[in-house]
């Protein structure tokens, strides 16, 4: 397998799930805006919409992050990564998955161009912010561990990256204490810091 990445972005997710299930993979860094990977190799001619993350497996391509976790769970259900296919806690699992995906994540775009929102149209931006981190302040108030319950998920994997984007952003976490909590928790763990320690990310 090869993980084709943007240090810190939501591939990291990806690449905390492949060290969570012990799996062996190549990695190879994507330079989003010029279009080529660290190689040179044209990124399109891997994934023709540009970004990250890809996932190379016995020549098959997949993207899309809760599409690739869901997967590699999938490989190694030992780990409990996921639940059992079928059941209703799969279908909360992706519900959260989605959540994260198309909510959370789409919300910190304006806070990541090459212009950043100011006056009106930051305080919008951020109204809409708040709302998606106070849904997931509320599915970790009563105490949950992780977003599953007491499993470290591939919805923690992903929750994690996402959430953790609020302190580059200069956002912060202060005003969702579990969120806070919850990404401290997280980024204790060994896959999490090997990965963030291999991207770059910490010292």
């Amino acid at each position: 397998m090869k993980l084709y990445y943007i240090p810190g972005s939501c591939s990291l997710a990806v690449h905390i799930t492949l060290n969570e299930i012990g799996a062996r993979f190549d990695m190879e860094k994507v330079d989003a805006k010029k279009g080529v990977t660290e190689t040179g190799a044209d990124y399109a001619g891997i994934n023709p919409d540009g970004y990250v993350p890809a996932l190379s497996v016995d020549g098959d391509v997949f993207t899309e992050a809760p599409a690739i976790l869901q997967y590699l769970a999938d490989t190694a259900p030992e780990s409990r990564l996921a639940p059992a296919a079928g059941s209703i806690d799969r279908v909360r699992l992706q519900q959260q998955l989605n959540f994260t995906a198309s909510e959370l994540h789409k919300s910190f775009a304006p806070f990541f161009a090459d212009t950043p929102p100011e006056g009106e149209v930051k305080e919008a931006a951020l109204a809409k912010l708040f709302k998606k981190f106070a849904h997931l302040e509320r599915v970790l108030a009563d105490g949950r561990e992780f977003i599953m319950g007491k499993d470290f998920t591939v919805a923690d994997a992903y929750n994690f990256v996402v959430a953790s984007w609020a302190v580059p952003t200069g956002i912060g976490l202060d005003r969702w204490p579990n969120v806070a909590a919850f990404v401290e928790r997280v980024s204790q763990r060994p896959a999490v810091m090997k990965a963030m320690q291999a991207e770059g990310l910490t010292g």
